[in-house]
Formats: structure tokens, C-alpha cells, sequence
């Protein structure tokens, strides 16, 4: 069965992306600044969760970065005030230890009845990362992150963990509260190395969504690592929503997202791809350099406009509610068990997905699943 997250904007949200009065200084996320329209202000927050536990929505990713607020502040925020929304909360192996996470996890998860999820992100800007004290280069994180989830998963399941790796120590470490049963360990990355952790240790692969023709090639390739260890993952798939009654109107809501976008920040933008070393970013930002004389469509209600300022998950969905579900129902059909989706704002997208786009895509499922 299909579930459906969608994120929490922790570091502001705005009606049209790149707006702010900072322009040099836009958050990777939402391409807001520090003064963002809307702030991420708790009851912001919450009307998010609310909206999204109420729309269909099994989860909300919360975010790490510079500029987010902390995701275990959130999610421990969050959880006393939602009843079957799942939080799915990052950590950086570079900055707090598998005990301490694996206890973050297990608390929130006992006081919710196993609605925390964890969420491990190595993270693709040097820069940003060496402000939290992490300098290690690209391959070496991604080989402690390996370990990382090699070792949470032993803490959730195991009575007592004695380890010594290349980078982490632990004796005698055992977890209070223990988890009736062990959160699935949800990651994402590109690169060769990412890959190979994921076959390896995660339970579900996180993709940013892409070209159809491009996530059949990864979904495949990732199948086929996986097998190679003798696994199977889970596998999700994200993408921004810009919804109108008619197409015509869609594309001119996704016009609009992007008019007050200036071109100092698409030079910071070029900039951050520069420097950072996230090849799922660098792979965006290609999609959107090779589509810009067609004004930046790359298949069938496929935009890549907003990756002029936004690095990570920002290839959006343009159309009807009846065009997005038939988009998301092929790209599901490659073999995705998660959709995530998101849009600007965030507290009207969640609404209008979840009002007229979760429906149809539950349906037309159910009918296949009939017509089998």
C-alpha cells in the first residue's frame, strides 16, 4: 500500500520561491531567507502537522541544516500534538553519536507508540558541515554513515552492543526504552558510495524525483544491489505540487512561484553546486541547466524551475489533480512504496494534495488492483 509524506518547512515558507530581502543568503530548502513571508513559528508548524495528519499524509519529514530548526526539538513538539502522523526526523552522523540517537528515537517512539522514524543524512555541503565541526571528505562520511545504521540498527534490536570501528567505540551500550519492534532506517544519496550504503544497511531509499526514464534506471540499479547482499528495500520518491484547475492555469501558478526570483539568487544557487559535493544536487542542477530554452519542462507536467534555487528535492509535478495522479501512478508503478510530496506554500499544498490528489491516486490503485 502506498504511503504519502510530506515535509515540514522549519526554515520558513513563502508564496513564491526566492523571495526575501537577503537574496544572497537563501535557505537550500524553501530558497526563503533569514526574514522568511512565513516563519516557522510553532503554531506554523503544528497547523502543518494538523493539515497533514488530516489530508492523508502517513508522515512528515522534518529536515536538518544550517537553516532549520532542530528536527528532535520538532518531532518531540510535534508528537504530543498529532495521534497517527508519523515524524520522520534526521540526524548527521557527524553530529550526535548512534547511542544517543538511537535513545532520541526510542523515547519519542515509546511516548507515540512507534510514530518516530529515523532518518540519516550525511550531508552534501562542506562548508555547512564544517561549521557543525565535520571535515571529513564525501567518502568517508558516506563510510560512517555505513557504520552508523550498522550500529543503530544493533542498539534497537540487540540486548547489549560492544563495537569498535573506524569510527565509533561503544561498550556495553543497550537502549532504554526499548522498541517493540525496530523503526525502519530511512536514507538517501546518489553517489556510487551512497548506493552501496543503502543496498546494504537502509530499509528505505530516498530519490528525489527525476525524469521518468532516469528513476526507472536508479530504482532498477538499486534492486539490483540490493540483491546482491541478499536484501530488499523500500524505496521513495519526491516531488514538489503546483496544482490549478486547468494546465494552463498550473503553469502559470508555476510561473508565478518563480517571478520574483533575482539573479543573484540563481548565481548563489550556481555557487552552492559549485562548492558542495551532493551529486543528487549537481544531478538536479543538470536537469535544469539542460532545460532551460524549454522553459524548464523535462517530460510530461515535469518542471525543473524551481532548481534554480533550490538544491534538494525540487522537480515539481505541474497540473490537474487528474494530470499529477496520472504521473504519480507511472512513476509508482516502477516500484515506489513512499511518495512525498510538497509545494509553496506548504499549509496550502498539503491541503490541496490531500483534498484532491491522495484521493484519485488511492483510487485508480484500488482499481488496478481490481482489474489484476
Amino acid at each position: 500500500m502506498i504511503e504519502f509524506i510530506t515535509m515540514a518547512p522549519t526554515s520558513g515558507d513563502s508564496t513564491f520561491v526566492g523571495l526575501g530581502s537577503n537574496s544572497t543568503n537563501l535557505n537550500s530548502w524553501t530558497g526563503t531567507d533569514e526574514n522568511p513571508e512565513r516563519p516557522p513559528t510553532v503554531e506554523y508548524i503544528e497547523a502543518i502537522a494538523k493539515a497533514a495528519e488530516a489530508h492523508g499524509f502517513s508522515t512528515l519529514l522534518l529536515p536538518t541544516g544550517a537553516g532549520c530548526l532542530d528536527s528532535l526539538a520538532v518531532a518531540a513538539y510535534l508528537a504530543a500534538r498529532t495521534t497517527k502522523l508519523h515524524l520522520l526526523f534526521a540526524a548527521r552522523p557527524g553530529a550526535t553519536s548512534p547511542a544517543i540517537f538511537a535513545k532520541q528515537v526510542a523515547t519519542i517512539n515509546c511516548w507515540t507508540h512507534g510514530r518516530a522514524l529515523p532518518n540519516i543524512v550525511t550531508g552534501g555541503s562542506p562548508k555547512e558541515l564544517a561549521a557543525e565541526g565535520d571535515f571529513l571528505d564525501h567518502d568517508t562520511r558516506y563510510e560512517r554513515t555505513r557504520e552508523y545504521i550498522h550500529l543503530l540498527k544493533q542498539l534497537f534490536t540487540l540486548p547489549s552492543v560492544t563495537y569498535e570501528g573506524r569510527f565509533y567505540r561503544l561498550e556495553n551500550a543497550s537502549l532504554f526504552p526499548k522498541p517493540a519492534q525496530r523503526p525502519p532506517i530511512y536514507f538517501g544519496g546518489a553517489s556510487d558510495i551512497a548506493k552501496e550504503v543503502a543496498a546494504k544497511e537502509a530499509d528505505v531509499y530516498m530519490m528525489w524525483g527525476e525524469t521518468f526514464e532516469r528513476m526507472k534506471e536508479r530504482i532498477e540499479e538499486m534492486k539490483q544491489k540490493a540483491a546482491h547482499y541478499g536484501r530488499t528495500l523500500r524505496y521513495s520518491i519526491s516531488f514538489q505540487v503546483v496544482l490549478g484547475e486547468t494546465e494552463k492555469e498550473a503553469w502559470e501558478q508555476a510561473d508565478a512561484l518563480v517571478s520574483h526570483l533575482s539573479e543573484s539568487a540563481k548565481r548563489k544557487k550556481d555557487e552552492l553546486i559549485q562548492k558542495g559535493d551532493s551529486v543528487g544536487a549537481k544531478r538536479l542542477h543538470e536537469l535544469m541547466k539542460t532545460s532551460a530554452e524549454r522553459r524548464f519542462q523535462i517530460g510530461p507536467n515535469l518542471w525543473a524551475g524551481l532548481t534554480q534555487v533550490l538544491s534538494g528535492n525540487s522537480i515539481a509535478l505541474v497540473g490537474t489533480p487528474e494530470q499529477v495522479a496520472d504521473r504519480l501512478i507511472e512513476f509508482i508503478g516502477l516500484g515506489f512504496d513512499y511518495v512525498l510530496l510538497r509545494g509553496f506554500p506548504h499549509l496550502e499544498t498539503i491541503e490541496q494534495v490531500g483534498t484532491s490528489v491522495i484521493p484519485l491516486v488511492r483510487e485508480r490503485l484500488r482499481q488496478t488492483e481490481v482489474w489484476i
